[in-house]
């Protein structure tokens, strides 16, 4: 960035944050939930750009996965905490891994069969949407009446299963650009994932180190924005999941800083702070996705549009329904000790929201790759469908299958079937 630059740069920050909160207020009495106005508000001025001859504003993939990402994840694994992990831990591993791959491979095969799409084209769509998206999922799950435990659940995998949807997506492009043996591909993502856990691990015991030997609290929110993209950067340097090892990085710090090795100041500091910082990102997150999305070039490819949308609920409900409550009922243990209610089931299946990361995977696809904007639209187009659709009717099937009451109970066996 050039130094003429800076000023349009700042000017483009306040009228994002100011469109932001304009859009927060009007959506309020509209019940409308915010993520959804804010992506229907970056169209609605795409579109009004693109019919008054504007240019449209070019959003970078490095802006969404370098700069918005990393906090948005961190506040929210931050929140997580070890005593609800490990007693989903089983679960949330089936949703992160094999659940992603599932879904991908749905997709890949629908659209193979369906539209022609080349098998390992079809598969690079599938690693995009095939993992539910954090910021979506979490901003829309903070307003809703839930069971601790279902949140704790849908949370955690939207935070673990995105990064290994982008661990999934690097081996697909790597497999369309030069075909590795399955063998090698496993490899690739288990060494990919166990690493980037290893340095997430690291840099939150240390963070948490060094915030025991200080006790002023602004010193200690400063470490943790260090922690939050230096964890990032330091996987993305090595060509892992930044998003693991932040996310990872998060649940230690969180759980091993406040009323350790943080001061009572400090752990107000960062919660307060980091609460407005993930606000702020938020906002700018979904307005940028929908200023990314051109409406109009999804209609020639609507055919392909609607088969992906198909795959993915077909896939979701295999991986929710027969891998998580078949698993909960069959081969229950450590980490998936009690059968997931089928209410909640129900909440999950319908909670699997693609977002920012979709969009910004699908930007940052390369220029030779085949068919590239077939691909873009077909990602877009299962965005839109899960944020316009699943995103606003999610309050109503939370009220449907759990009801007011249950988010009031205590345990899994209370909550309805």
């Amino acid at each position: 960035m050039v130094e003429a630059d800076v000023p349009h740069a700042i000017e483009l920050l306040v009228g994002l944050l100011g469109l932001a909160a304009f859009v927060a207020i009007v959506a309020r009495p509209l019940r409308l939930p915010y993520t959804v106005a804010l992506v229907v508000a970056g169209l609605a001025v795409g579109i009004a750009a693109g019919a008054a001859g504007i240019p449209g504003l070019p959003v970078s993939p490095d802006v969404v996965l370098l700069v918005l990402l990393p906090g948005l994840v961190f506040e929210a694994a931050y929140r997580l905490r070890f005593a609800e992990l490990r007693r989903w831990f089983g679960g949330l591993a089936l949703l992160a891994v094999p659940g992603v791959v599932i879904s991908a491979g749905f997709v890949a095969i629908v659209l193979n069969v369906a539209t022609g799409l080349r098998l390992d084209l079809a598969f690079v769509v599938g690693a995009m949407v095939s993992a539910t998206d954090p910021a979506a999922v979490v901003a829309t799950f903070k307003r809703l009446r839930v069971p601790p435990a279902l949140s704790t659940i849908v949370d955690g995998e939207s935070l673990l299963n995105d990064g290994t949807g982008l661990v999934l997506f690097a081996i697909a492009l790597q497999i369309v650009v030069a075909p590795i043996a399955p063998g090698g591909a496993v490899v690739a993502f288990v060494g990919t994932v166990a690493i980037s856990v290893a340095i997430g691990l690291a840099t939150g015991f240390l963070a948490a180190r060094i915030i025991a030997l200080v006790d002023d609290h602004l010193i200690e929110l400063t470490i943790s924005v260090v922690l939050a993209y230096g964890s990032y950067m330091l996987a993305d340097v090595f060509h892992l999941s930044g998003v693991i090892a932040t996310v990872t990085a998060a649940i230690v710090l969180g759980n091993v800083g406040p009323g350790r090795a943080m001061t009572a100041t400090g752990a107000d500091a960062i919660d307060t702070v980091w609460e407005f910082f993930a606000y702020l990102l938020t906002a700018v997150v979904f307005l940028l996705v929908g200023l990314a999305i051109p409406p109009v070039r999804l209609l020639d490819s609507l055919a392909p549009i609607a088969w992906a949308i198909a795959a993915i609920l077909v896939g979701r409900a295999v991986v929710v329904y027969g891998l998580l409550g078949g698993a909960s009922r069959l081969a229950r243990g450590p980490g998936l000790a009690e059968a997931v209610p089928t209410a909640w089931l129900h909440v999950l299946f319908w909670a699997g929201l693609r977002g920012a990361v979709a969009v910004a995977m699908a930007l940052s696809l390369p220029a030779d790759i085949p068919q590239r904007a077939l691909l873009q639209e077909i990602t877009f187009g299962v965005v839109l469908f899960t944020l316009l659709v699943q995103g606003t009717t999610v309050g109503w099937v939370v009220d449907r299958t759990i009801g007011a009451t249950a988010a009031d109970g205590p345990g899994v066996g209370e909550a309805p079937a």
